[in-house]
């Protein structure tokens, strides 16, 4: 049991320990598969315990199925504390039977008796936690119950503790450049803002705050375009770096919304992008650190975006570096992969974006 826990807190800080947390959990109730939910009132994160159960809860969770389902509902809205059995959240067998959830998904698969854990995480979203055992085995027992919850409190703590990492990663991406004169926010794949710095909070002609962590542009044209960015940020057929103009009155910005590239893709509060506002007039190249940061370019690729930002040709850049054009020229096509576009152009327009006005140039 010691060997659990301290896997347990371990994977606070590994997000990719989840589901072998799962595994261990099947192994201690003597279950089939445990699931793992991060919900904000549709399933929009998820883990299994194994690839067999995670190919078995795809097509449910991709459907919209599993977030429909009474049972989850069940659970979540239970006052109760560590893991609850199923049979404890009906009135009776037969309201068991009659929900979908055991009708059309355990009971096909073998399973009907199981149990689940929910936990409030700071993000605001809830955490839930089922244990899936065969239906030929009956009931959990208090004593079976008893095993699960000797590590509930090791299980809300690590979920806390790796929710509240989230929140610090996109605090600190949205500080880093504000520092830079950049107005910024960082945003779940949800669309909830996870983060968001003062330069962006004072632009009360441009951005709307709403309910829930969410925001809208003032601008519809705009907006429209920022809630297709939003839906869109994960998808492989979609430019991953979206910019388009946003209006007021009186002047004009340019939204950037940019994937956050090589950051821990898990189950917790995932910073899945920036939107930043910046004037639509930057005539410096921004620095090879902001570059390489945003796009986890390599030193040399973001060299390279800055030469073609700051008006530099390729055989500019190849002279300056003492590098073949060849070699720039590969540089340039991993640049245009790395930020989604497919033309120099569209890059150098991105990129004179991001500088804040009256810095000096960076050699």
């Amino acid at each position: 049991m010691s060997d659990l826990v301290d896997r347990i807190y371990e994977s606070a800080f590994v997000p990719d320990l989840w589901p072998e947390i799962l595994a261990k959990l099947v192994q201690l109730d003597g279950a089939m598969s445990s699931w793992l939910f991060i919900s904000n009132r549709n399933v929009v994160r998820w883990t299994a315990s194994s690839q067999e159960a995670r190919a078995d809860l795809r097509p449910l969770i991709e459907s919209g199925v599993f977030a429909r389902l009474d049972r989850l509902k069940r659970l979540l809205r239970s006052k109760q504390t560590g893991f609850i059995p199923d049979h404890t959240l009906y009135s009776s067998v037969e309201e068991m039977r009659n929900d979908p959830a055991y009708r059309d998904m355990l009971y096909p698969r073998g399973m009907g008796w199981g149990s689940g854990l929910a936990i409030r995480l700071p993000t605001g979203d809830d955490m839930a936690i089922a244990v899936e055992r065969a239906y030929d085995r009956g009931p959990l027992s208090p004593a079976d119950v008893e095993k699960l919850n000797k590590v509930h409190s090791h299980l809300a703590r690590a979920a806390f503790v790796a929710a509240r990492m989230q929140l610090e990663r996109a605090r600190a991406a949205t500080e880093t450049l504000a520092l830079l004169g950049i107005p910024a926010l960082v945003f779940a794949d949800s669309g909830k803002v996870l983060s968001a710095n003062e330069l962006i909070e004072s632009l009360s002609g441009f951005v709307l705050w709403r309910a829930n962590d969410g925001i809208a542009l003032a601008d519809t044209r705009a907006d429209a375009l920022l809630r297709d960015a939003i839906a869109t940020v994960d998808d492989d057929d979609v430019p991953s770096v979206r910019s388009f103009p946003v209006r007021n009155a009186d002047s004009a910005m340019v939204a950037h919304v940019v994937p956050i590239r090589g950051s821990a893709r898990d189950v917790f509060a995932r910073c899945a992008a920036l939107l930043m506002l910046t004037p639509v007039t930057r005539p410096e190249a921004p620095s090879v650190e902001l570059i390489q940061s945003l796009f986890d370019l390599t030193p040399a690729e973001a060299r390279v975006a800055r030469g073609l930002a700051a008006g530099q040709t390729v055989n500019d850049i190849a002279a300056e570096s003492g590098t073949s054009t060849n070699t720039v020229r590969s540089h340039v096509k991993v640049v245009l992969t790395k930020t989604g576009y497919h033309r120099q152009s569209d890059v150098v327009a991105l990129l004179n974006g991001l500088r804040p006005p009256g810095s000096a140039n960076d050699a």
